[in-house]
């Protein structure tokens, strides 16, 4: 057989497609494993997701115009007026 080509190997194995019912084609067990795998992967990120979450520190208290910039917050710490 090393000196069959390939399209010769495609046209002895379209007849066996053929004989095959598309009723009854199931994913199978490399199916499973692949989406075993992507729910693991997806429960992971969330969990690590929700521990960032969790560090995060959100206040609303102020309004966005009384929060002070570094450059006014420096010159009415050392007492001059902002311009």
């Amino acid at each position: 057989m090393p000196d069959m080509y390939a399209t010769q190997a495609v046209t002895q194995l379209v007849p066996l497609a053929k004989e095959l019912d598309e009723n009854k084609v199931t994913p199978g067990v490399l199916g499973f494993v692949v989406f075993a795998v992507m729910a693991c992967a997806v429960w992971l990120l969330m969990k690590s997701m929700n521990r960032h979450m969790g560090k995060v520190s959100f206040d609303e208290g102020k309004p966005a115009d009384e929060v002070k910039t570094p450059a006014t917050s420096a010159a009415s710490s050392a007492g001059r007026p902002t311009t």
